[in-house]
C-alpha cells in the first residue's frame, strides 16, 4: 500500500465522520433516540481513530536512532492496535450499555420524528462516499486477492482499518435506521434499544478482528510466500551463490522488510571478490522485492555432512560447544559429522 493512498482514505473517512457525528448529535438532542446517541459516539470514536492513524503514520517516518536502529515503522501497528481498543471500548461497550439503559426504560420518539430518519439517510450517503474511497485506494494494491485475504495479510494497517470501520459504520447506520424506523412505526422504544444493541455487538466484533490482525503485525510477520520465493530465486540467480542454507524474513514496518540469510558460496580468490558477489545478490533481492531494504547475508561453504547432522548445513565455520544440542559426536556417525576442531580446552568441537 502506498502511504499516499492510505492517507487519502483516512482523510476521506475523517471528514465524513466529523460531519456525521455533528448531525447525529443534533438528532439525538432533538429526539432522545438511543440509537442516534450510539451512532454519534461511534462516529466520534471513528474520527479519533482516523486521527490516531494519521499520527502513527507521521511518527513512523522518524529517522532511525542508536536506540532504535531499525527505525519506527512499527508505530503504525501500535496506533492501529490502539484504534481497535478505542473501537471496542468507546464504540462497542458504550453502545451495549446504552442499549441496556434504553431497554430498562423504553420510550417512543415523540418529537422531531422525521429528523433521525433524515440524518441517518444523509449519514449513509456520506459514509458510502468514504467507503468507496477506501475501496478504490485498496484496489490499487489488492490485486486479485479476496477482500478477506487482503485484510488479513496486508502489512500496512491503515486501509484494512478504514475498510472495516467504514463497513461497520454503514451496517451500523442501517441497524440504527431499522431501530428508529420500527420505533416510529410501533411507538415502542424497545426497538430503538434493539438497534443500539446490534450496533454494539457489531462494533465489538470488528474491534476484536482488528485487534487480532494488528497483534500479529506487532509480534512480527515474515514475507508472503510469493515474496519469499522471489527472494530465493534472486539469491541463486547468479554464479555468486550455490544455494541458500537458511533464510528468515521480518517486516520492520509496512514498507520495510528485513532479509537475513546464510548462503553457500563457491571458493573465492579474495575477500574483495566475495564482497562484490554479495553486493550483486543484494541488488537482485531489492529488484525482486523492493520493500527488502535491510539485507544481511552471511557467506559460508555448504556441507552435506553438516546438513545430515543437523548442524546448519554449513561447513566448519562457527564453533559449537561440545555437548550442545547441535554438537555431533565424531564417533556416532563419521560420515554425518562436520569437521571437528580442537577447542581451547582440548575437547573436540564441531563447527556449524
Amino acid at each position: 500500500m502506498s502511504a499516499n493512498g492510505g492517507t487519502k482514505a483516512i482523510l476521506a473517512a475523517l471528514l465524513a465522520n466529523v460531519g456525521i457525528a455533528v448531525t447525529k448529535f443534533i438528532a439525538f438532542m432533538l429526539t432522545g433516540s438511543s440509537s442516534m446517541l450510539a451512532e454519534s459516539i461511534h462516529s466520534v470514536a471513528d474520527s479519533g481513530n482516523q486521527g490516531l492513524l494519521l499520527l502513527g503514520g507521521r511518527r513512523a517516518k522518524r529517522a532511525a536512532t542508536p536506540q532504535h536502529p531499525f527505525g519506527y515503522g512499527r508505530e503504525r501497528y501500535i496506533y492501529a492496535f490502539i484504534v481497535s481498543i478505542v473501537l471496542f471500548s468507546v464504540g462497542g461497550l458504550f453502545a451495549l450499555y446504552e442499549a441496556w439503559h434504553k431497554a430498562s426504560d423504553p420510550h417512543p420518539i415523540d418529537s422531531w420524528q422525521w429528523v433521525p430518519v433524515l440524518v441517518l439517510v444523509a449519514a449513509i450517503v456520506m459514509e458510502g462516499f468514504s467507503f468507496r474511497t477506501a475501496i478504490v485506494e485498496s484496489n490499487h494494491t489488492r490485486g486479485n486477492q479476496s477482500w478477506v485475504h487482503f485484510i488479513r495479510r496486508s502489512k500496512a494497517p491503515e486501509l484494512p482499518v478504514v475498510l472495516l470501520e467504514d463497513f461497520g459504520a454503514l451496517v451500523g447506520l442501517v441497524l440504527a435506521l431499522f431501530g428508529v424506523g420500527m420505533t416510529l412505526i410501533t411507538g415502542n422504544g424497545i426497538w430503538d434499544a434493539a438497534g443500539t444493541a446490534m450496533i454494539g455487538v457489531l462494533l465489538v466484533i470488528i474491534a476484536i478482528v482488528l485487534a487480532i490482525e494488528t497483534k500479529s503485525l506487532l509480534l512480527g510477520e515474515g514475507a508472503e510466500a510469493k515474496d519469499v520465493a522471489a527472494i530465493e530465486r534472486a539469491v541463486v540467480a547468479g554464479p555468486e551463490v550455490e544455494r541458500i542454507i537458511h533464510m528468515k524474513t521480518l517486516y520492520l514496518g509496512p514498507e520495510e522488510l528485513l532479509v537475513a540469510a546464510k548462503i553457500a558460496v563457491p571458493p573465492c580468490e579474495s575477500a574483495e571478490a566475495l564482497a562484490r558477489g554479495i553486493n550483486a545478490v543484494e541488488v537482485r533481492i531489492r529488484q525482486a522485492v523492493p520493500v527488502a531494504r535491510v539485507i544481511y547475508l552471511e557467506p559460508d561453504i555448504f556441507s552435506v555432512a553438516a546438513e545430515r547432522a543437523g548442524t546448519g548445513a554449513a561447513a566448519p565455520t562457527a564453533v559449537v560447544e561440545a555437548g550442545s544440542p547441535t554438537a555431533v559426536s565424531p564417533t556416532a556417525d563419521p560420515g554425518a559429522a562436520a569437521h571437528p576442531t580442537a577447542g581451547a580446552d582440548g575437547e573436540s568441537r564441531v563447527r556449524s
